[in-house]
């Protein structure tokens, strides 16, 4: 088409077009922060203490242990910033309390608390000496303080867990438990720097045992409830048990197990369950029922070696 009379040639309107700039506004990059505690913690924290928290995490359940320690960490990061600003920095004391039935983790995450706290920086060492009423009672007077002396002076860097710690107080007044307790006492005031001591047991117990002992709340400030683990929990700690020891679960026998889980719940739901112990025993049964099925086999193939079947995990009928 020509252009019209009143309209001057195209090339004429360009030149007389004014010169336009285009500007593009770029969105600045998104930078996806931490959402949880956890993140946050894991991502932040030197390489030690992060490779420490990934053990505890890579535990099944036990979510308020795990809280617990992510917040330790939180606050000596901003006791740090405290310190940097002159202001007073939160001293916090870390004996602790753990409640709940056998086989809820209590003892596996004790271990691994040490480990952090080491870490961390709160124990020079973070390791574990187990005990019971019979290591720290002795026979006679004054034999029960020297036995706990010298489990303490073992303990100095890492943890003291003491388990069933409520059997110290069944005796009554002449029983030399309370002598224990008393010496356990003074030590959490002599060693306060660099020791750490778990109470655990049964929660009933243990509550009646705290009542009974008006200065331990105050000095055992963290208490810990272990609940007692679903039986989805149950059966993801069974296959990473058996992964664990270079075995695998077939369907059959995953869905076997689920189903025993379920009903032996509900027949000891007033009794104690000793979760992860009971699974870990049923699996090394079906581990030794597997052997004596593949004795029949001439030539077991790596799957037959690997593989536990329906027919390996056997219950007694009551």
């Amino acid at each position: 088409m020509k252009p019209s009379g009143n309209q001057p040639p195209a090339d004429t309107m360009a030149e007389k077009a004014p010169h336009r700039i285009q500007v593009v506004f770029r969105q600045p990059e998104r930078v996806k922060l931490p959402e949880t505690l956890s993140e946050k913690v894991r991502t932040t924290a030197p390489g030690n203490v992060a490779a420490a928290f990934d053990e505890l995490e890579k535990l099944i359940g036990l979510q308020e242990a795990k809280k617990l320690m992510y917040e330790i960490h939180a606050l000596l990061r901003i006791n740090k910033e405290r310190e940097r600003h002159g202001l007073k920095l939160e001293k916090q004391v870390y004996h602790m309390v753990f409640k709940g039935n056998p086989g809820t983790g209590k003892t596996t995450v004790a271990r691994i608390f040490g480990k952090i706290f080491r870490e961390m920086g709160i124990l020079s060492k973070g390791h574990l000496i187990e005990v019971e009423r019979a290591d720290l009672v002795g026979e006679f007077i004054g034999h029960t303080a020297q036995k706990t002396r010298e489990l303490v002076k073992k303990a100095i860097g890492g943890i003291l867990f003491i388990d069933e710690a409520y059997s110290l107080a069944r005796g009554g007044e002449k029983d030399f438990g309370k002598e224990a307790i008393d010496c356990l006492t003074k030590a959490l005031e002599d060693y306060s720097n660099d020791f750490i001591c778990i109470l655990a047991g049964y929660t009933d117990e243990m509550d009646a045992f705290l009542e009974l002992n008006p200065g331990l709340p105050s000095r055992y400030p963290i208490q810990l409830q272990f609940a007692d683990y679903t039986v989805d929990e149950l059966i993801k700690i069974a296959e990473t048990m058996v992964e664990g020891k270079e075995y695998r679960l077939s369907t059959g026998a995953r869905e076997k197990l689920r189903l025993h889980l379920n009903r032996i719940r509900l027949d000891l739901f007033e009794t104690n369950f000793s979760n992860a112990r009971y699974v870990r025993n049923a699996i090394e049964q079906a581990i030794r029922k597997q052997a004596v099925r593949l004795m029949t086999v001439a030539e077991p193939t790596k799957d037959d070696v690997m593989t536990l079947l329906p027919e390996d995990f056997v219950w007694s009928a009551s």
